[in-house]
């Protein structure tokens, strides 16, 4: 058995815009509201590998760990794995846009199992994801959404 997701929000602004905002990774402490902390530990063209680190949780339990992803502007997919993997057997995230009528559309997709001896199993896992997936996603569309509002509502000052 393993886990899968698959959520999606359209974004209210420019392909260009999502685009750019949700890949600036430096930035996803201020675009998320579980990521305390990115430090970003090499590049190599598309490729970064960076360590992610979140808020604590409930229990004050602060969890990181190492992520890889490639990024392919000309496909507007993103591929990502976790590299360090804690309680996951393997952790792998597409995250794929598309320009629609009514803006942007993001999706995540994320395939994984945990292991054996992880807390908690797939499902409990795949249910988490996805309501966590669905909550950062109305927050990043929220977020984006004013920034275009504030960006089209800008005095242009002459140069």
């Amino acid at each position: 058995m393993a886990g899968h997701t698959d959520n999606s929000v359209t974004i209210d602004a420019p392909l260009d815009l999502v685009w750019d905002i949700t890949n600036d990774i430096e930035n996803w402490p201020r675009l998320f509201s579980e990521y305390a902390s990115l430090e970003v530990l090499s590049r190599d063209g598309d490729s970064t590998t960076f360590r992610l680190t979140m808020h604590p949780d409930d229990n004050g339990k602060v969890w990181s760990w190492v992520s890889e992803r490639t990024m392919d502007r000309d496909a507007l997919t993103v591929r990502a794995r976790r590299v360090e993997t804690g309680p996951f057997a393997h952790m792998d995230i597409r995250w794929e846009y598309a320009e629609t009528p009514d803006g942007t559309l993001m999706r995540w997709v994320q395939d994984f199992a945990m292991k054996p001896d992880a807390p908690v199993d797939d499902d409990w896992m795949t249910d988490n994801i996805n309501r966590n997936s669905r909550t950062q996603m109305a927050l990043i569309r929220d977020r984006i959404e004013q920034l275009a509002r504030d960006r089209a509502t800008a005095p242009v000052t002459p140069g």
